[in-house]
């Protein structure tokens, strides 16, 4: 199971009812949703916790204060934790207003962060 399309149509939803445009993108096991070519906030099913995860990205001045909140724990792949990127739990983004909030607080970042530099192809 790469993440839920129920909670993927949750995310899409709450897009559209804050005006954003976005994209979608299959990456690193689950969904990502990009917002000017920029990686937004994405969906990604835990294998170890068993549980879908909401990454947010949400920059380094609202981390800190991000992970007190209930449910968030800082996002993790390698070992050492992204600074400006958490992972909320279903306890973080159940309820449809702390969905928005979330996606809310990402796409506030959105407009400071730093595209992904584009690969060259190879020819």
């Amino acid at each position: 199971m790469a993440y839920c399309e129920l909670i993927a149509e949750r995310v899409r939803l709450a897009f559209e009812l804050q005006g954003a445009s976005f994209e979608e993108k299959k990456m690193m096991g689950g969904l990502c949703f990009m917002v000017d070519g920029k990686m937004c906030c994405g969906i990604h099913f835990d294998k170890k916790q068993q549980t879908d995860l909401l990454m947010a990205r949400i920059g380094e001045e609202a981390y800190e204060a991000a992970l007190e909140k209930e449910g968030v724990h800082p996002m993790d792949f390698t070992g050492r934790p992204m600074k400006g990127y958490v992972f909320v739990t279903p306890e973080g983004y159940g309820e449809e207003e702390h969905l928005a909030y979330w996606i809310g607080l990402c796409l506030t970042f959105n407009p400071l962060a730093k595209a992904s530099k584009k690969r060259k192809k190879k020819t």
